[in-house]
């Protein structure tokens, strides 16, 4: 018997950007609510060509009320 959940369902956060959006900001509270919601960070998606880090992907069991 499987423990895993059959159906996900997905979040994306776009990582905050400086005054001058070369540098990041810290998302430590946008982390924790999404955490307190359920959510569990699982991946990010980065800028082509480097620069960092565009969104980062989270990922929670769907109760199917979708």
């Amino acid at each position: 018997m499987s423990t895993y959940p059959d159906q996900w369902e997905y979040e994306t956060l776009r990582v905050p950007r400086g005054a001058t959006k070369k540098e990041s900001t810290d998302p430590k509270a946008e982390l924790n609510e999404l955490g307190a919601e359920g959510w569990e960070l699982t991946g990010s998606i980065d800028y082509t060509g480097g620069g960092g880090t565009k969104f980062l992907l989270f990922k929670r069991p769907s109760d199917g009320a979708d």
